[in-house]
């Protein structure tokens, strides 16, 4: 007899018809076949002694480039009905690498399930650099060439994937690609970005297109203490992680102080960034207790942050952590939402969770189950408080590249043998699978 996934649980929450549910990916960290594209930064980052974890690269990935029918046959059986991808600029802007999202789109369509692209998830060409405004203007051209291309089987777009941690990932701290380590002098990557993607959503508005958004991370920002040190440390972490990147696109405006530390005509950018948008992405892993400034290097989630920043990010006490050492909190995304609902009232658009999963080893990942089933669970209390959210997004179908982690972090709902590269389905895979029967 099948084990009933909800035996020790309540039943499942009801969602409205219509509601979008998916899973995401992104191309560098599955597509592999990096000798048909052109490079990325993430190519010169990775070929780097001791810029990744294992030493890895994702030349090969999980394959995805040649397997994607195998893919596509995983979404169809897992019930989902949204694909979140991202186009590769470097694959876009080699000879025929338009051809790949041809047929994956067209594969996508065939199985029923709709083909949701990310134009931008941290693949810069080799070359280009956010530091530069120009990039910007190089990335509204990648857009429409890429929704020429695809827009006649294409409705929904996502401009840009996690500005913030791209910033202080890649820019900032020097942990991700391209490796700056500019700390606050990282800002203007964040505004060009941002640029970037207001100009993108007008190249999507004039090529037809009709519902787009960003994929933005967020999390509550917890004070250490009540503490007053500890009460303004977490508020300006709060500004930097989370209203840096959610108040120009929604209020036009960046917080109090932060707009002068920009380049360029910040009034007149600021008119492009905040271009009305049809959804609003939301990735959501954890909140985020911070301190004040203890005058040391941390380390916090595989990060050392150094000692000259105004806070500090410690752990959270009492809850369960993955294998990534993220704690597991999903009243946070609760608090998340209906705070952005109370902070941009009718400036939020509808949202929709583009992002939420966690890392684990193991195909009996009963963990991986527990947490999508609370964080599902935590997303109906908002909807029941009157936020206005239409989909959700696990992260991720495959284990995939993770980045600076190499092949040591598996989100997959779908395990992969990096030496054979089969798929093999997760516990967790057949979990989301017998949920999704639920809503129809």
């Amino acid at each position: 007899m099948p084990t009933d996934p909800y035996a020790s649980r309540t039943a499942p929450p009801r969602f409205p018809d219509g509601f979008l549910w998916g899973v995401s990916t992104s191309a560098h960290q599955i597509e592999g076949a990096a000798d048909l594209r052109e490079p990325s930064v993430w190519d010169t980052f990775t070929a780097a002694p001791g810029r990744v974890k294992d030493g890895s690269t994702a030349a090969v990935a999980c394959d995805h480039y040649h397997r994607y029918r195998e893919d596509v046959a995983l979404l169809a059986d897992l019930g989902v009905n949204a694909y979140r991808f991202s186009v590769s600029w470097p694959r876009a802007a080699s000879p025929g690498g338009l051809d790949f999202y041809d047929r994956l789109t067209d594969e996508l369509c065939a199985a029923g399930v709709r083909p949701v692209p990310t134009l931008y998830h941290w693949d810069l060409p080799a070359g280009l650099d956010w530091l530069d405004r120009d990039t910007a203007s190089r990335f509204a051209d990648h857009v429409s060439r890429v929704a020429a291309r695809l827009g006649d089987r294409i409705t929904r777009w996502i401009t840009l994937n996690e500005p913030a941690e791209h910033t202080l990932l890649g820019h900032a701290l020097g942990a991700h690609a391209p490796g700056g380590r500019l700390l606050f002098d990282a800002l203007p990557a964040a505004h060009h970005q941002l640029l970037a993607h207001g100009l993108a959503v007008r190249a999507l508005r004039a090529s037809g297109a009709a519902d787009i958004g960003i994929a933005n991370s967020h999390g509550p920002t917890w004070p250490a203490s009540g503490d007053r040190a500890d009460i303004e440390a977490a508020d300006f972490y709060d500004t930097l992680l989370n209203r840096l990147f959610a108040d120009p696109l929604l209020l036009g405006a960046y917080p109090a102080g932060l707009g002068d530390l920009m380049p360029g005509d910040v009034t007149a950018d600021l008119e492009v960034i905040s271009e009305p948008l049809d959804f609003y992405g939301v990735n959501y892993y954890a909140p985020t207790r911070v301190g004040a400034p203890q005058g040391t290097e941390i380390e916090f989630g595989g990060l050392t942050l150094p000692a000259e920043l105004p806070f500090t990010v410690l752990d959270i006490e009492g809850v369960p952590v993955t294998d990534f050492g993220w704690p597991v909190v999903p009243e946070g995304l609760t608090e998340l939402l209906t705070g952005f609902r109370d902070r941009y009232g009718d400036r939020l658009p509808p949202v929709v969770i583009t992002e939420n999963g966690c890392s684990g080893d193991g195909l009996d990942d009963q963990d991986r189950i527990a947490y999508l089933d609370g964080h599902l669970r935590a997303l109906h209390r908002a909807l029941e408080a009157g936020v206005d959210v239409r989909g959700y997004f696990v992260w991720s179908l495959l284990d995939n590249f993770e980045w600076a982690e190499g092949y040591t972090r598996r989100f997959g709902l779908v395990h992969v043998d990096f030496g054979t590269l089969a798929r093999t389905p997760k516990a967790s895979y057949g979990w989301y699978r017998d949920f999704l029967r639920t809503q129809r």
